[in-house]
């Protein structure tokens, strides 16, 4: 009797073993596993004064709910500025604007012009100069026309003092005297008004020179004036270049204005997402700046689990697999969840000082590959699952 008794127990304890063997052949399991969530660090983006904080530590917030607000009075005076400068600069791009075309119309016309008056100055110069040729022609008749009037006084005079003796004897009539004074006092007049005639030619040479000389001054002028407009062409393109950097500052004050706009509304510090509102470290009053950590966000939506399998335990394991999660916070609860990836490397390649085998003595130890498991959805609807916890699951890998 006890022998079969020892003999039952025996076959029993086989039993088990080669159940236990066989169940376990096809499981992977690892007490070295955590639940592992996004963990989102708020900070600010603009420094400033903190007027109200409106979350405190475990308290669950939405997305888009204000966590922090920052007193904005600076940054609306900075958005009002940047606004007249844009306003400022449209106006001055307008005004840019519109001198262009101008600017063309007027390069246009005034070559033309300029040319124009280049032509009729420089006729009138070809004018003042004929005249000058005339009145200097004028004034060579007028001087032979003097000279044969003075020969004639003279000729006259002689032949009244001539006569005059001859009167005084009676040799000729008086009559004939009488003629001869006459004739002189003509010829003398003749003479005096040629005398007349080549002062009046000369003031008409020095007229003609005068008009010449303010001709050729206009021409001169004229031709200032069409350098002048044929440069138009390149005060064109200073024209075109003072309208396009007009442009350039409204595009860079409109950037200015965004700028100052984002600002404002970084004063006004919102949930990025659903989470759980943990370690706040800023409180109203407070002075902060631009890039300090005010609190962290943890997101309870979307959990999973980071197992560190040994690298002895991966020979078989695959994404898709099912696997079991073990919380112990939870009294041992079991989650139901599937390998979504395996990390490329082990965990001690990503710590601060990764090990080098190539250096001193080297002993071999069995490393420890992070493994990716996701929970099927619906499993925790309170979101009792956080960050940190200590699980044990169990891969099946056949």
């Amino acid at each position: 009797m006890r022998r079969s008794v020892i003999a039952v127990a025996v076959l029993v304890v086989v039993a088990a073993g080669v159940f236990f063997w066989l169940h376990s052949r096809g499981r992977e399991e690892t007490d070295d596993a955590q639940v592992d969530g996004r963990i989102t660090q708020i900070a600010a983006r603009v420094g400033g004064t903190v007027t109200k904080v409106s979350v405190d530590n475990n308290l669950r917030v939405d997305g888009g709910a204000v966590l922090v607000q920052i007193d904005p009075r600076d940054y609306q005076i900075a958005v009002d500025r940047a606004r007249a400068e844009l306003a400022d600069a449209r106006a001055t791009a307008a005004a840019a604007r519109t001198g262009v075309p101008i600017a063309q119309v007027e390069t246009r016309a005034g070559v033309s012009n300029a040319s124009g008056s280049v032509e009729q100055a420089e006729a009138g110069v070809t004018g003042a100069q004929q005249e000058i040729e005339v009145a200097q022609a004028n004034f060579a008749a007028a001087q032979a026309h003097k000279r044969e009037r003075d020969a004639a006084a003279t000729k006259a005079s002689r032949d009244v003092e001539r006569l005059r003796a001859l009167v005084d004897k009676d040799e000729i009539p008086r009559q004939q005297f009488d003629a001869a004074v006459a004739s002189a006092d003509a010829a003398r007049a003749a003479a005096e008004a040629a005398g007349s005639e080549v002062t009046a030619a000369q003031s008409g040479i020095t007229v003609a020179q005068q008009r010449a000389a303010q001709a050729r001054a206009t021409a001169t002028q004229a031709r200032a004036g069409l350098a002048t407009a044929q440069t138009a062409p390149q005060q064109l393109l200073v024209t075109q270049a003072r309208a396009a950097a007009a442009e350039a500052r409204v595009k860079q004050a409109e950037a200015e204005l965004a700028q100052a706009e984002l600002n404002l509304a970084h004063t006004t510090i919102q949930a990025p997402g659903p989470g759980v509102i943990s370690r706040k470290s800023v409180e109203p009053g407070q002075v902060i700046q631009p890039g300090q950590p005010l609190m962290a966000l943890v997101d309870l939506e979307d959990v999973w689990i980071t197992a560190n399998f040994k690298e002895t335990q991966l020979a078989s394991m695959q994404p898709g697999q099912k696997a079991t999660v073990e919380v112990d916070a939870l009294g041992g609860r079991e989650f139901e969840g599937h390998v979504d990836s395996i990390a490329a490397a082990t965990g001690a390649k990503f710590s601060l000082l990764p090990p080098e085998n190539a250096t001193g003595n080297f002993v071999k130890v069995v490393q420890r590959i992070p493994v990716k498991i996701v929970l099927e959805a619906g499993q925790d609807p309170g979101h009792l699952l956080r960050p940190g916890m200590s699980v044990t699951p169990t891969v099946r890998i056949r």
